[in-house]
């Protein structure tokens, strides 16, 4: 399929999670978009059965653009541990179980290296920005941030893993981070930026 451009309107943010609304609101409200989220809209969370974040993003993102014949956006993302085989992964919420409490989901992930006894703390946050209008034509963008986890966990900021996540030249953790600062080096930032070199 041919590239087409993204006009600013309305943008329909196909996630229910408050902190990734808030942070695509954050990167798509300066040029002009006017984003409302899926959970703004009480559209149906669809299940997310694909085995890839690419897979994942489109599918919520297709959902959310036949519900409102608008454009849709969906972000897939999660954290991806090295030693633990990519884990958590496309799993990244689930293992924060419902409701999400990612206090516990950090410590899961704490407790499985501990268990396997790893020395390797190297880690990477992976973003897939889906981008469906409502005439079928889709457009997908990758970003990945490397870094090393911590514990105990640092910081009230951000949201997910970000607490226990140091990103490579870094010294804080995304959750101690000021959010300006982290949007311009996170996974999603770098995703966004092929996004609008794309499409804008």
């Amino acid at each position: 399929m041919t590239q087409r451009r993204l006009s600013p309107g309305r943008l329909v943010a196909a996630t229910h999670n408050k902190g990734k609304v808030k942070e695509l609101k954050d990167l798509f409200e300066p040029l002009g978009f006017e984003v409302v989220s899926a959970l703004d809209l009480d559209l149906e969370e669809p299940e997310e059965t694909e085995a890839s974040f690419a897979g994942n993003a489109l599918l919520k993102a297709r959902a959310a653009a036949k519900s409102t014949g608008a454009p849709a956006l969906s972000d897939d993302s999660g954290l991806a541990v090295t030693a633990l085989g990519g884990a958590p992964g496309i799993y990244s919420a689930r293992w924060a179980g419902e409701p999400r409490d990612f206090a516990l989901a950090m410590q899961k992930v704490e407790r499985e290296l501990d268990d396997i006894g790893a020395e390797d703390r190297s880690a990477k946050f992976v973003c897939v920005l889906a981008m469906v209008w409502p005439d079928g034509h889709e457009e997908v963008f990758e970003g990945e941030v490397h870094g090393e986890l911590v514990w105990p966990p640092r910081g009230e900021r951000g949201f997910g893993y970000d607490p226990m996540f140091v990103a490579d030249g870094e010294t804080i953790t995304f959750g101690e981070m000021d959010p300006a600062r982290k949007h311009g080096m996170s996974h999603r930032a770098r995703a966004f930026e092929k996004l609008k070199a794309a499409l804008f």
